[in-house]
């Protein structure tokens, strides 16, 4: 890493001024931005030496604040403690320096998440994994140092759990393709997308910019931590990230990364410009958009679009020839 990237400032504390907080943030939004310009200066380029950031005491403070507060600071992982237990009982900043020291020792190991079923509208249950408040703490410092890195690769076409982006920018690129040709919508679900993600594949597609073997093995660790169910049983993870974990949707974004990467390859190649597309309708074919979210977009928003003809899902082949569509997949 070049020699601009900070090293250790100082200590996180229990009770944390404004002040501080704000030079906390200030801080690891500077080395976010230079990770961010190197990312995308350089598509090749492979970052090693980033474990030192992950327990940066700025990093783990700034990672600290962005758990407590999430709504779920009060809920229990496998151990029992809240933020609010453990503020109460060890105090903030002999909590971050444990786990800095176990990081910096290469000693801090993940532990199994709790899962708890949720309702899901349809009458079907949803599996939440719910960490441990030192995974989160420690899940969050890593997505503050990977997540600049990877949103320089990530597709405009990607909107799902991304930095200043919103499901109604995914409408709304929606409706800007349907007042211009695009006369079809083409919905799709990307099933149990966070149980069945393979994690060969997406610790592929992490190691291709992350050559930290540090920062991988952690984020691996996580993926293998395993899962302690209501009934006390501890169940091993053979494939996807837990839904709730502050890391899981960066890494389902690394992972659908490839989906982006291939529609946009073709889309670039063969659509990018009127002419092409022109030809194409011409020629009996038809033109086509991929726009991805995740999947709380589509049961919520869907009303959004639905004066624009939303292609039955048995159509498989597609609409009529010469026809342009939009894949609005969730």
């Amino acid at each position: 890493m070049p020699e601009d990237a900070p090293g250790n400032p100082g200590a996180a504390r229990s009770a944390a001024s404004p002040a501080r907080q704000a030079a906390v943030y200030r801080t690891v939004r500077e080395m976010q931005a230079k990770l961010h310009r190197w990312a995308g200066d350089d598509p090749s380029r492979r970052f090693g030496d980033l474990f030192n950031l992950v327990y940066d005491p700025d990093f783990l403070a700034e990672a600290w604040l962005r758990v407590k507060g999430n709504a779920g600071s009060r809920t229990p992982g496998i151990d029992g403690a809240t933020v609010a237990d453990i503020e109460n009982r060890i105090g903030v900043g002999t909590f971050l320096e444990e786990i800095r020291g176990l990081l910096k020792a290469g000693e801090f190991r993940p532990v199994p998440v709790r899962q708890v079923m949720i309702p899901k509208k349809s009458g079907k249950l949803r599996k939440l994994g719910i960490n441990t408040v030192a995974d989160r703490v420690v899940q969050a410092a890593l997505k503050l140092v990977l997540e600049p890195i990877f949103e320089a690769d990530f597709q405009p076409c990607s909107y799902g759990f991304r930095p200043n982006r919103r499901a109604h920018d995914a409408i709304a690129e929606i409706q800007f393709y349907a007042t211009h040709g695009y006369e079809w919508v083409l919905e799709a679900d990307i099933r149990a997308c966070f149980d069945e993600i393979g994690h060969v594949a997406v610790m592929d597609r992490l190691r291709a910019r992350i050559t930290d073997k540090r920062v991988c093995a952690l984020v691996k660790a996580f993926l293998k931590a395993g899962v302690m169910t209501a009934d006390g049983e501890q169940e091993e993870s053979y494939t996807g990230t837990p839904q709730g974990g502050i890391l899981s949707p960066l890494l389902a974004n690394i992972a659908l990364s490839a989906l982006d990467d291939q529609f946009m390859r073709q889309w670039q190649a063969q659509m990018g410009t009127d002419g092409q597309r022109r030809k194409r309708r011409r020629n009996g074919l038809g033109n086509w958009r991929l726009i991805r979210y995740a999947d709380l977009c589509r049961p919520r928003h869907k009303s959004a679009y639905a004066d624009i003809r939303v292609m039955p899902t048995g159509l498989l082949d597609g609409p009529p020839g010469g026809r342009d569509v939009v894949l609005s997949a969730a």
